[in-house]
């Protein structure tokens, strides 16, 4: 199973740190937490047709960060 973990800037300057986990049977638990921000935005998926991108984990979030 694969773990990763990385840092992304948005455009409005925040850093958004994401973690990716393979979980059995083609399942993926994804997290996305703003930088001095208590909240951790979770989702985990039952079927996620992993390996994913760097791009696919961080779309599951769009709506979340877009807001302030």
């Amino acid at each position: 199973m694969a773990d990763e973990e990385w840092i992304k800037r948005l455009e409005d300057g925040r850093k958004v740190k994401f973690i990716y986990q393979e979980l059995p049977k083609d399942g993926a638990f994804l997290t996305a937490q703003v930088e001095r921000n208590e909240v951790v935005y979770s989702v985990v998926l039952a079927a996620a047709g992993n390996p994913l991108s760097h791009e696919a984990v961080e779309s599951h979030f769009n709506g979340e960060l877009s807001k302030k």
